[in-house]
């Protein structure tokens, strides 16, 4: 193996989230604006062979863990292709998806047999109206359908992303938890973060996850600290006694896992972000057809790489060192 993907730090990078599209299905609120949001055309996003292409080249350098994203990646076509083609790549051990969830009832399969392993399927409410809010227009009992298809094809882990919005599904805690209880499914709480939001913004919004814990003394459960299932990330696990599935706590501004981060980040229009947060980006397809230049290139983005992204510092009102990005997590990828 090439010299691994080490950053200024001794952080050693062997994950990759790759957004293949930032266009969606749904428009929650707290992803891109309601309208006005403009998308890149379809010439400037990377097609499946150059996302290939980079994996090619970083697969050696020890990356073995991808993730895909967008945007709605299911909204791109023949997905499972790309699928295929990363499973076919030697070193690649684990491909997971982000989804909404509302294309899994005809895509779950397909995905499973090109290759894919796990799933994220966000879901910030169970209540139809709520959810329809949310989203702007979206169906829970369409995603409940997403949920059971990919159950079905066998995809294990399937995990459940809710972002906590104070005022807003605090409330519902206790209902997604309950889903974990007969079910062998992984509820994960995310507090919300600033990104391309205007700070006052966000901040009316944020809702410390320690309200979980305090959810779970209220409902008389018995909780422990668990080991969580197969993945990438910072989830910290627990469990109600007697349950089959579990639920965790992400906490990205709160209480970061920067230390030991272990990601990098594609952007569908083919940025390298060493961090979610930071505004830095390099632009790979410039170089797409010079291996040495993109293995270079992920070097010199994870050289700018800063030790923590101090969102925390943003919660704070405090400065920060750094410019933190505009781009919402559509543009991003989630």
């Amino acid at each position: 193996m090439i010299e691994p993907l080490t950053d200024s730090f001794g952080r050693i990078h062997d994950y990759i989230r790759i957004s293949v599209t930032d266009r969606c299905n749904l428009r929650c609120v707290y992803c891109m604006p309601e309208e006005g949001m403009e998308f890149q055309p379809h010439d400037q996003i990377m097609s499946y062979e150059e996302i290939a292409a980079v994996l090619r080249v970083l697969a050696p350098m020890g990356v073995s863990k991808v993730r895909l994203t967008g945007g709605e990646p299911l909204v791109r076509k023949d997905l499972e292709s790309l699928v295929h083609m990363i499973a076919s790549i030697d070193g690649i051990k684990d491909i997971s998806l982000t989804t909404n969830g509302l294309l899994l009832p005809s895509k779950a399969k397909l995905l499973k047999e090109a290759g894919l392993t796990r799933i994220n399927i966000s879901l910030d409410s169970l209540q139809e109206e709520r959810y329809a809010r949310i989203t702007r227009g979206g169906s829970v009992h369409k995603v409940l359908k997403g949920i059971e298809a990919a159950y079905e094809a066998g995809l294990d882990p399937i995990k459940l992303n809710m972002v906590l919005m104070k005022g807003f599904n605090e409330d519902e805690i206790r209902d997604f938890i309950a889903m974990t209880l007969d079910r062998p499914l992984h509820v994960r709480f995310i507090e919300y973060m600033p990104i391309g939001h205007a700070s006052e913004e966000w901040r009316d919004s944020y809702l410390p996850l320690s309200r979980v814990k305090e959810v779970c003394g209220e409902a008389g459960w018995e909780v422990r600290e668990e080991k969580g299932p197969s993945g990438n990330g910072p989830s910290r696990n627990m469990k109600v006694a007697g349950a089959v599935g579990t639920f965790g706590l992400i906490h990205p501004v709160s209480d970061h896992f920067c230390d030991s981060c272990n990601r990098l980040r594609l952007t569908a229009d083919g940025n390298i972000k060493a961090c979610l947060y930071w505004s830095d980006e390099f632009n790979v397809r410039r170089v797409i057809d010079d291996p040495v230049a993109v293995a270079d290139l992920f070097r010199k983005a994870l050289g700018a790489k800063p030790l923590n992204h101090e969102m925390a510092l943003a919660l704070e009102k405090k400065t920060q060192s750094h410019t933190p990005t505009v781009r919402r997590m559509s543009q991003i990828g989630g």
